[in-house]
C-alpha cells in the first residue's frame, strides 16, 4: 500500500507540474508570440548537457544496440541494420512526431484542453497495453474508464449542449 501511495503521489505531483508548465507556456505565448518550433528546440536543447553525467551508461547501451541481431531492410536493398538500432530510430521518429504535435497543439488550444487531450492519449495507451499484453481488465479499469469519459464529456460541455438542443426543439 505504501508504494502504491507513493506512485499516486508522484502522478499527482507530475500532473500539477505539467499544469503549471502549461499555464507558463500560455503566458509566454501571449507575451512573445506562438512559436511552437522554437519552444520545442529550447526545451530539448537546454537539458542536453545533463546527459554528460550519463555518458558511460549511454556508451554501454549504444554498444549493446550496435551488437544486436541484424535486421535486413528490403527497401534499402537488403542493408543489414542492428535490430535495436532499427527500433531506436523508429522510436525517435515517433517521439518526434508526438512531441512536435503536442507543441503545435499548445499554440492552438488552452493548457487545460491540452492536458485533457494528453490524459486521453495516455488512457488510450493504457487500454491498448492491457489488450495487447492480454492483461485482465478489472473493476478498477472499468471505474477509471467511466471517470475518464464522464470527465471528458463534462469538459466538452456535452450535457449542456444536449439540454439546449432539447429546449430548442
Amino acid at each position: 500500500m505504501f508504494w502504491w501511495l507513493v506512485g499516486v503521489l508522484l502522478l499527482v505531483l507530475a500532473l500539477f507540474i505539467s499544469s503549471y508548465m502549461g499555464i507558463t507556456q500560455e503566458l509566454l505565448y501571449r507575451r512573445h508570440g506562438k512559436c511552437a518550433r522554437e519552444a520545442l528546440f529550447y526545451t530539448h536543447l537546454l537539458p542536453l548537457p545533463a546527459f554528460l553525467f550519463l555518458h558511460d551508461n549511454i556508451r554501454t547501451h549504444w554498444t549493446l544496440a550496435l551488437e544486436s541481431d541484424p535486421y535486413r531492410i528490403q527497401l534499402l536493398g537488403g542493408v543489414a541494420v542492428p535490430l535495436l538500432l532499427f527500433y531506436l530510430i523508429g522510436n525517435v521518429l515517433m517521439q518526434h512526431l508526438c512531441i512536435s504535435s503536442v507543441y503545435y497543439l499548445t499554440t492552438e488550444c488552452s493548457s487545460l484542453t491540452v492536458t485533457l487531450i494528453l490524459t486521453l492519449r495516455k488512457f488510450v495507451s493504457l487500454v491498448f497495453s492491457i489488450v495487447y499484453f492480454d492483461n485482465p481488465f478489472t473493476l478498477y479499469h472499468w471505474l477509471g474508464t467511466v471517470l475518464v469519459f464522464v470527465g471528458t464529456l463534462m469538459f466538452a460541455d456535452i450535457f449542456r449542449w444536449q439540454r439546449k438542443a432539447v429546449k430548442s426543439d
